[in-house]
């Protein structure tokens, strides 16, 4: 297999990626626009080769950079980058040259939040109240529909990046004042609810070979526009709801061999409602976190089912998996090295994050396993704590 990985270099998961596509046996080709020296020792081992374009965003450059490879290499098989922002330009390579995978027919339905009701409508799973958000009056219909508040968001793109709460009508004028240009955003039914996940690896059959499930204690939307710090838990177990949920959606999107990132709300009076579909790997560790709790390396889960069609499994969870973040600004009880000395048993990886990533994530990390729940959960809240 001849396997072409776009900007494999960024974010810096992509070198172990690449790094189980060799070992299941591909030849890993790179695309990307950083210099080659600046690549981990890791990424370049993984590649048979490296080109470098000036902008990644520049698709006569990527284009020319796939007749380069399929000239020396011969017909390329697979070209995936995993990263939701490249989604349009993955589509529009593997529809120019032919190959499998996610075309340009079908990528907006995995992009815009608007496609994605039609899908969830499909699959049967309660979804929420929406329309485009395009003018007042628009939004005022809407409202009065389904009253205040309201939450508005981008209609293309993933993460809490422009995605506000409006609770009245002052809220919703500042909000069309201040919108940026050229952005299409939607508007949806505020649902009092925390986000569930359910993540994993589907295969070309359309079979899920893995499944994993997280919960969000904090609304991210909250953390990102009150910059405050965040939590998560990846469970050993999925609750029945959430994965009958998620295999219906799953099944109306008819998506193979890829990675899926489910987002559904689950609500006070336990409803499930179908928020988003992302088909990549699930982001802020929580490919790392399904590891630690499965006790399993799924890079090369998912490297094994692409290039060898293999089933891999059965996975069984064997321990519950918690993030904290902390931010730079927040005046903690605690410092770094309390927290170590207090849970360093159950820590298995912390660092500071990437600042692109900063706003929904934190500024630093720390990932912890454990069979004792409530110990996680304690460890969290000590993180957590902060100055009076």
């Amino acid at each position: 297999m001849n396997f072409v990985f776009f900007s494999p270099h960024f974010p810096a998961n992509g070198a172990e990626f690449c790094d189980r596509l060799r070992k299941a046996g591909a030849t890993v080709l790179g695309i990307g626009d950083a210099p080659y020296e600046t690549l981990s020792g890791k990424l370049k081992a993984a590649l048979s080769e490296y080109y470098r374009v000036a902008d990644m965003e520049d698709y006569d450059a990527v284009f020319r950079a796939m007749g380069h490879f399929i000239h020396k290499w011969g017909r390329i098989d697979r070209f995936e980058s995993l990263n939701e922002h490249w989604l349009e330009l993955e589509a529009n390579i593997r529809t120019d040259f032919n190959i499998f995978g996610t075309k340009v027919d079908f990528v907006k339905n995995l992009k815009r939040k608007s496609r994605m009701r039609a899908f969830f409508r499909k699959s049967g799973v309660e979804t929420i109240p929406q329309r485009k958000c395009s003018d007042r009056a628009g939004a005022m219909t809407f409202i009065r529909r389904v009253g205040y508040p309201v939450v508005v968001k981008p209609d293309s793109g993933s993460g809490a990046s422009n995605t506000f709460k409006i609770s009245n009508a002052r809220e919703l004028d500042q909000f069309f004042r201040d919108k940026p240009e050229g952005v299409t955003f939607v508007m949806e039914q505020f649902i009092e609810g925390l986000v569930v996940t359910f993540d994993g690896l589907v295969n070309r059959d359309g079979e899920v070979v893995l499944a994993a499930s997280h919960r969000y204690d904090q609304s991210i939307m909250e953390a990102v526009n009150r910059d405050r710090h965040m939590s998560y838990t990846c469970f050993p177990e999925i609750s029945p709801e959430v994965e009958e949920a998620g295999r219906k959606i799953l099944k109306a999107f008819d998506v193979r061999e890829r990675f899926f990132h489910i987002e559904l709300f689950e609500t006070r009076d336990e409803r499930i409602i179908a928020l988003e579909v992302n088909m990549r790997p699930p982001g802020a560790w929580m490919t790392d976190a399904i590891n630690y709790t499965f006790d399993i390396d799924v890079y090369a889960a998912w490297a094994d089912m692409v290039v060898k069609d293999a089933a891999g499994g059965p996975y069984k969870g064997r321990y519950f998996t918690a993030y904290a973040s902390r931010k730079r600004h927040i005046d903690y009880l605690h410092s770094h090295a309390d927290v170590l000395a207090a849970h360093g048993d159950k820590i298995v990886h912390h660092q500071a994050i990437e600042e692109v990533f900063s706003r929904a994530m934190g500024n630093y990390a720390y990932q912890m396993r454990s069979k004792d729940q409530k110990a996680l959960r304690q460890a969290v809240d000590y993180i957590h704590a902060e100055k009076a």
